[in-house]
């Protein structure tokens, strides 16, 4: 037996692994080693390991030996054969995708090696709902460092030198945020964590939330400190439930170990933290519209100047920082300023989550030094395109970035090289493309989303992204002209330039860069009411081939308006005018007889 009260079996229980069974793994690892009287070897739930698309996701430490992908079937064998016999599971291991290498060892596996982990340092690797855990990992040591050794200037100024710029979306430098904060007069102030992630297919926040929840109350505590905040708000969108649990499960052993409340620590700090769930509304990812929503008040933006620092939560002096900022601060106050700064480019510093989603082989959380590379991430760290298609694009900063092509796959990943190619880092999404994806389809997409989001509060954005949709689902449908992809040019600059707020103003990113990298695909629905990627079901038609329809029926059986017609073992024929184009009968064909005609 791997014997020694060290042996652990590390189960993530982040939302992902969750949902494709690690509860059930987790009562299967217990129930077995109950049943073999097996008690020195302990079950460690984790947060999200960040390989999202391998869960559930079974470590074993001290050795770190990786199991992607096990069943509650799988759970005898690991016990009986590596916890038992010592022996590693080699089928149960993960395959490479690029080499087809089957690799023993987490810290070898590409997506991990490749990675600089200073915000994901403890997700995986702590139980998340067990304080002594995360100060066994050196949680609070910075805390307490602030408040022993350093004057809250002191605390600003070390914040500045990192170079930590606001991992929400606009980059502002977060250090100069925090001295607005502490040089505006008020008697109470508030420190906010943002924690209103809301672009699809971003989940950045929530697994740090839901994997490290001490990180993010200890950075608000140096926050605090820092600006003279006596109390906190972390503003989480309901649909969190689990990030919430151990949001509300860490605020209650932080102050049980003497963290929060009052004279923390022997001090004459007082800190409180409390925990406001959102409806998940997106504009209240806006400042402002986040301070209305806390006050219980409907989410909508207002006017700036004043900014948050002067006037911000109840008329207060506030700084607002969203969860990754928070996550950065006591890992630069326990290893300094100059070590963070040394990380990633001359302007933009440290590490970036990105939450990698789409058309490729390896989608995830990866967390790497600003100045990567696209290619560098999506494919090495992400393994390439699935199905070695061609990679097409990929739009980065959410549904308020830019749609990038192949030739920014070199570009560094920044937020001055981001910025002139018309896209964001914004919060860290990156939704991958590849040759079967439609541009304009895409760009309907992003814009159903910000136009339901708005708020409503100003013309342009409520009108303008309306009107907006309207146009991209008439190009969808071959309803439009070429004078209507100049005015749709048009009008993203205007609702770009005159918006309240920065949902309004960001809102047409997509639309504008998609137009400017993919303008022949916009052309080619409107002129040749032609969809390359044979997405835009108008602009298409299902066939079949003669030479290849056994004239099996099983297209026929399945078609849910009865439009294939033909007789057995001979060829079938699809009626255009009675076809739906739902693709069903493409899906059953057991001899690829049925093809797009684009």
């Amino acid at each position: 037996m791997a014997k020694g009260k060290q042996t652990k079996v590390f189960i993530c229980t982040g939302t992902g692994c969750v949902l494709s069974g690690s509860e059930k793994v987790k009562t299967a690892f217990k129930n077995e080693l109950k049943k073999r009287k097996i008690l020195e070897i302990d079950i460690v739930q984790t947060g999200c390991h960040g390989f999202c698309q391998q869960g559930p996701i079974v470590v074993i430490q001290p050795t770190g030996v990786f199991y992607p992908r096990v069943s509650v079937e799988n759970v005898p064998r690991i016990v009986e054969e590596h916890l038992v016999g010592g022996k590693v599971v080699e089928d149960l291991l993960y395959e490479d995708s690029l080499t087809n290498k089957k690799i023993p060892l987490y810290k070898d596996i590409n997506f991990y090696k490749k990675q600089n982990r200073i915000v994901l340092r403890n997700c995986g690797l702590i139980d998340p709902e067990n304080v002594d855990d995360y100060i066994e990992h050196g949680g609070y040591k910075a805390f307490k460092k602030v408040l022993s050794e350093m004057a809250p200037e002191d605390v600003v100024e070390e914040i500045k030198a990192s170079g930590l710029r606001g991992r929400g979306g606009a980059g502002f430098p977060t250090g100069l945020k925090w001295d607005f904060a502490r040089k505006a007069s008020g008697d109470i102030k508030y420190i906010i964590c943002n924690a209103d992630e809301g672009d699809p297919g971003a989940f950045m926040d929530r697994s740090v939330l839901e994997g490290d929840p001490h990180s993010i109350l200890e950075g608000m505590m140096i926050a605090g400190y820092a600006i003279g905040a006596t109390e906190g708000y972390i503003y989480a969108r309901a649909e969190y439930p689990l990030a919430v649990k151990r949001l509300r499960i860490a605020v209650e052993q932080a102050r049980k170990k003497g963290f929060l409340g009052k004279n923390i620590l022997g001090s004459s700090l007082n800190f409180e933290i409390k925990i406001k769930e959102g409806a998940g509304a997106f504009v209240c990812g806006e400042e402002t519209a986040l301070m209305a929503s806390i006050e219980g008040k409907r989410g909508m933006p207002r006017i700036r100047p004043p900014f948050p620092a002067q006037s911000g939560l109840w008329g207060k002096p506030t700084n607002i920082n969203n969860v990754e900022t928070l996550a950065n601060i006591a890992w630069i106050i326990t290893n300094g300023a100059d070590k963070f700064a040394a990380i990633g480019t001359g302007k933009s510093k440290g590490t970036k989550i990105f939450a990698i989603t789409g058309k490729v082989k390896n989608g995830g959380l990866v967390e790497v030094p600003m100045g990567t590379t696209l290619r560098d991430i999506i494919f090495d760290i992400c393994g390439g395109i699935k199905e070695d298609k061609e990679f097409k694009a990929v739009q980065i900063g959410g549904p308020s970035g830019g749609c990038l092509p192949a030739k920014f796959l070199d570009i560094s990943i920044d937020y001055e090289s981001l910025t002139e190619t018309g896209a964001i880092v914004g919060s860290g999404g990156m939704v991958v493309m590849d040759e079967s994806s439609c541009i304009v389809d895409l760009a309907k997409y992003f814009l159903a989303f910000t136009q339901k989001e708005s708020c409503g509060k100003c013309v342009p954005c409520r009108i303008g992204t309306k009107r907006m949709f309207e146009m991209l689902q008439r190009m969808t449908r071959g309803e439009s002209s070429e004078e209507e992809i100049v005015l749709l040019e048009q009008l993203a600059q205007d609702v770009k330039v005159s918006s309240l707020c920065g949902l309004g103003q960001t809102a047409p990113n997509p639309v504008l860069t998609m137009l400017k990298y993919f303008r022949e695909e916009f052309e080619e629905h409107v002129k040749e009411g032609k969809c390359r990627a044979g997405v835009c079901s108008e602009l298409i038609a299902y066939v079949i081939k003669e030479n290849v329809c056994k004239g099996c029926g099983v297209c026929k059986k399945h078609c849910p308006v009865g439009a294939i017609s033909g007789e057995k073992k001979h060829p079938h024929e699809i009626d255009i005018e009675k076809c739906v184009k739902c693709g069903i009968c493409m899906q059953h064909c057991p001899f690829d007889a049925i093809y797009i005609a684009k």
